[in-house]
């Protein structure tokens, strides 16, 4: 079978487990370039490993995403809808006497498609967020100028990433796709801003060196397990940041468990809210 670069493939040496497009093709090698339809994963495979899905395994994989999707914004409403009674109940006060400031956000994405797909994410979440298309390994120095540009409350800094499998030392950047350049990006944002509540950092993708991005000064990264995470994985986590008021904390084991990909994929540190209630609120 031919394939051409666009095409939605599976592995058959992985049971078709995870659904790619393929992005570039090395014929003179037989190899492609794929990366994942929903995990944030790129990967190498020989042409005679691809296979195309049957068209009902392909909607069956793309429903189960969507579901995941839409089950973890329904727990994001609902427990919105409980801070606000919670509000309401300590305050006397309606809740819709108050306005709300959660935090600004801005995603740097290596992946045009997923910040495409987090975009839309944010805005049915009701959050402000500035979205731009920037590869891993630019990130690094573009990161200074937008941050002054924008000074968002929250950052996110993704894309792809993969360990390499010919690899053997798991501490060693070199071992990673793209990990170096999450670290680089994230040790450049905390000269921008040294302290981990005043600007909070999400970095990385699947399988990425969770330590030594940590290390660097994010509060969140992946991947703990070395597993693969979801596209919206980030967006979630930092969606309980910008919602968590500035004078609690973020509960670890709750914003992290509700993500799609879970404690395996996606670790953090405590990390103060910056949610923001006013009163009262305008009329105009």
């Amino acid at each position: 079978m031919s394939f051409s670069v666009g095409d939605i493939v599976g592995r058959k040496s992985y049971g078709m487990d995870i659904m790619f497009k393929i992005i570039a093709i090395d014929e003179k090698k037989q190899e492609a370039v794929l990366k994942g339809l929903n995990m944030r994963l790129l990967a190498d495979a020989k042409l005679s490993d691809l296979k195309s899905p049957e068209p009902l395994a392909l909607q069956s994989y793309r429903s189960r995403s969507d579901h995941a999707q839409k089950e973890c914004i329904t727990k994001i409403y609902r427990r919105r809808g409980l801070e606000r009674e919670q509000t309401r109940s300590v305050s006397g006060r309606a809740a819709d006497e108050f306005f709300e400031l959660p935090g600004k956000i801005l995603h740097l994405d290596g992946d045009e498609d997923y910040l495409a797909e987090c975009l839309k994410a944010y805005h049915s979440l009701q959050l402000e967020a500035a979205g731009f298309f920037i590869p891993e390994k630019e990130q690094p120095h573009k990161i200074w100028s937008l941050l002054h540009k924008h000074r968002p409350d929250i950052l996110i800094m993704t894309g792809h990433d993969a360990y390499i499998k010919t690899k053997k030392n798991f501490q060693d950047l070199k071992s990673y796709r793209n990990s170096q350049y999450f670290v680089a990006a994230t040790l450049k944002a905390r000269q921008y801003e040294p302290g981990k509540d005043e600007l909070v950092i999400f970095a990385g993708a699947c399988q990425s060196h969770y330590e030594a991005i940590l290390a660097a000064g994010a509060n969140f990264a992946s991947s703990p397990q070395r597993v693969l995470i979801h596209a919206l994985d980030p967006v979630f986590i930092m969606e309980n940041v910008a919602y968590t008021s500035i004078n609690s904390s973020v509960n670890i084991y709750e914003v992290i468990r509700h993500t799609i990909t879970g404690l395996d994929g996606i670790g953090g540190v405590e990390t103060r809210g910056k949610f923001r209630l006013g009163l009262p609120k305008s009329p105009y």
